[in-house]
């Protein structure tokens, strides 16, 4: 029980829940399935799970240095051992759901999706660059989603469109809690080169375009309620930056989530 809490505690679990339910929402939004979208789901869910332990098994050093004792591997609670042979698993998971959807589909996943993670824990994070693998990742979800249908096709261009934002956005929001570590460590992200304010505000301006991109996307006219959705963004995303502070940071965080329940209504 130990191990297991320690594995949930060092996968990044928000994150990967986050994802796991947007590909639940696109799974439903495609029309595919349900033995498809288990699928799917289970190869997500893999996926992210390989993502978030390779990235505290990489930075396990480094978070130590910094006294980092919310991370097991850094403080010896998770052994290393555990975690490889947990990456093992679900690696060899995620490639066989990925593929079992698909072949076309499976690449996609695990190139432009899993692929641009593990890219992203071995040396973008440092760059600046550090936005590319999550504007991929999240941009290519719809893609992988729609092409595992029968038959095989394309999402529309403002889904893919609106994925890229919420990375950009997902991105900026996953760093800022942890600049202070990073930096004295030489980790110089995007976010770490902009500055805790800069970020906050361009997270929040990507979450709006998202929303934007959402509402004014899709085909034929555009219903009362999604202007007014828009609109109320608009203007929380404005007092935001009014109060200053943390708020910015909070309506980003709220945007991601009217963006996610939006991405299902318009789709």
């Amino acid at each position: 029980m130990a191990t297991t809490l320690a594995l949930l505690r060092a996968c990044h679990l928000a994150p990967t829940v986050a994802v796991t339910s947007v590909v639940a929402v696109l799974v439903v939004v495609a029309g595919l399935p349900p033995v498809t979208g288990v699928v799917l789901t289970a190869a997500v869910l893999a996926g992210q799970l390989s993502i978030g332990w390779s990235n505290d098994l990489l930075d396990a050093d480094r978070d130590a240095r910094v006294g980092r004792t919310d991370k097991p591997i850094a403080t010896g609670v998770l052994p290393r051992a555990v975690v490889r042979r947990a990456l093992a698993v679900v690696l060899a998971v995620c490639a066989v759901a990925s593929l079992a959807a698909g072949l076309l589909s499976g690449l996609v996943h695990l190139v432009l999706g899993v692929g641009s993670g593990w890219a992203y824990n071995l040396g973008l994070k440092r760059t600046a660059w550090s936005f590319l693998p999550y504007a991929v990742a999240f941009g290519a979800l719809p893609v992988w989603v729609w092409l595992a249908g029968d038959p095989v096709r394309l999402p529309p261009a403002w889904m893919v469109a609106a994925g890229s934002l919420l990375g950009l956005g997902a991105h900026l929001l996953n760093v800022l809690p942890d600049l202070a570590d990073d930096a004295a460590t030489g980790v110089r992200g995007l976010p770490h080169r902009l500055g805790a304010r800069a970020s906050g505000l361009l997270a929040l301006g990507c979450l709006v375009a998202a929303t934007a991109v959402i509402v004014l996307g899709p085909a034929g006219p555009t219903p009362g309620w999604a202007w007014a959705v828009l609109a109320g963004v608009v203007a929380g995303a404005a007092g935001a930056l009014r109060a200053g502070g943390k708020a910015p940071f909070r309506a980003a965080m709220a945007l991601a989530l009217v963006d996610v329940v939006m991405l299902a209504a318009r789709g």
